[in-house]
């Protein structure tokens, strides 16, 4: 295989020797671990006196043992992570300051702006991407054909459509995550779709759910829940999705359980144990409320306040030059320069301006109290308007407890 032909760095001043610790969530055997570690020893065979020493970790067990590390002030020198700890990272004052760095680093520069954006508080660009996870609609071509429909546009289209192929097919039209990490994930997506904020910055820097002092929002809010309830009812979704993790969605999406969802391009994963099922599937745009939106997952480098950040971000760099990024991650990219094919990458990469994330505060309870309003909904029987009032009240209680919330 040839070797992969090495960027033209930033000259960055390096000590003599210099470990940089690296934690890592990779699989061990996957493409873009077998990337990695080509391009690692690529990189430490141009820059010899730069070891990188990586250590792999579960992302069920990374948030803890970073955390940890942080507090002990044994954190490693650069990461990956999850966007849901950005907010708490940066809060705890463990990130370093890459604003400098990005001013001078042409591989920086070639990321999307609205990866910057998300990654930047203040003005200043706090971590760096690793991949992106943008959600688009991912359906069976043979179903809508079967149908007799086109990959719906918005949210009446889609109620319709998922009905016209249960109708035609006996199959669910599509599918959501009731429950788990996808859960919110899809939720803040219709907020955004519907142009809410679950968390508004305000005039003292700080953070509230301006929900129940802005009746135009609270309206807002509550036709999300009203969508979710409306889908439920009209069996645009499986009644068993409400009990559904990522797993569920994912799985019985690749067996042809139903025809659409909202997911990533990792599920082109699924083809090599699905070839048959997932021969039909089509990428679009997710169905619009509002405007257009979509969750935009930024899995980030998180490079941490150590001795080490002259020497690490040489590194980082090199991860985030074009031939890395199209070895790791060919349709997952952060750079605009690698789009990806034409089915798993360019539809998803497509999106990137109109992505949107959580806000850069520390999460808490939020993810959860979303998943449970939710499930007030769909399993208890709440209104969609007792659902937002409820969700707001315990927004603004996890702000308080964290002390970002703001009283302006």
């Amino acid at each position: 295989m040839t070797a992969l032909a090495l960027p033209l760095l930033t000259s960055y001043a390096i000590a003599d020797t210099t470990e940089v610790d690296f934690w890592v969530s990779w699989s061990p055997g996957n493409d873009d671990a077998i990337a990695a570690e080509k391009a690692i020893a690529e990189f430490e065979k141009a820059n010899p006196d730069i070891d990188i020493v990586t250590q792999i970790i579960s992302y069920d067990s990374l948030h803890d043992k970073l955390i940890t590390a942080i507090s002990g002030g044994d954190a490693p020198d650069i990461s990956w992570g999850l966007s849901e700890w950005f907010g708490e990272l940066n809060r705890m004052g463990a990130l370093a300051d890459l604003s400098g760095y990005a001013k001078k680093s042409d591989e920086i520069q070639a990321l999307y702006p609205s990866v910057i954006d998300n990654l930047s508080v203040d003005g200043k660009l706090m971590a760096l991407p690793n991949y992106l996870g943008i959600r688009a609609l991912l359906y069976h071509e043979n179903m809508l054909k079967k149908a007799g429909v086109e990959p719906p546009r918005n949210w009446d289209e889609l109620v319709s459509v998922s009905q016209a192929i249960y109708q035609k097919t006996g199959k669910y039209g599509f599918g959501i995550a009731g429950r788990g990490v996808r859960s919110p994930q899809e939720i803040l997506m219709y907020f955004g779709q519907n142009d809410v904020e679950i968390a508004t910055r305000m005039a003292d820097g700080k953070y509230r759910n301006t929900w129940l002092e802005d009746p135009a929002m609270m309206t807002k809010a509550a036709e999300v829940f009203a969508f979710y309830k409306r889908m439920h009812d009209q069996k645009a979704i499986p009644p068993q999705s409400t009990g559904w993790g990522w797993e569920e969605e994912d799985n019985n999406f690749a067996l042809g359980q139903y025809a659409m969802v909202v997911n990533g391009s990792w599920m082109s994963g699924r083809i090599e144990q699905n070839p048959v099922a997932m021969a039909d599937v089509k990428v679009t745009a997710p169905a619009a409320g509002e405007k257009q939106a979509t969750f935009f997952e930024i899995a980030p480098l998180y490079v941490l306040k150590t001795h080490q950040v002259e020497a690490t971000m040489k590194f980082a760099s090199y991860m985030l030059s074009k031939n890395v990024q199209q070895a790791m991650f060919p349709n997952r990219s952060a750079r605009k320069d690698v789009e990806g094919d034409q089915v798993w990458g360019k539809p998803f990469t497509a999106l990137a301006p109109v992505g949107i994330s959580f806000p850069p505060i520390s999460l808490g309870s939020i993810p959860n109290d979303m998943e449970e309003a939710l499930g007030r909904v769909l399993l208890r029987g709440d209104s969609p308007e007792e659902a937002a009032k409820w969700l707001a009240k315990k927004v603004n209680k996890s702000l308080r407890r964290s002390r970002q919330l703001s009283d302006s």
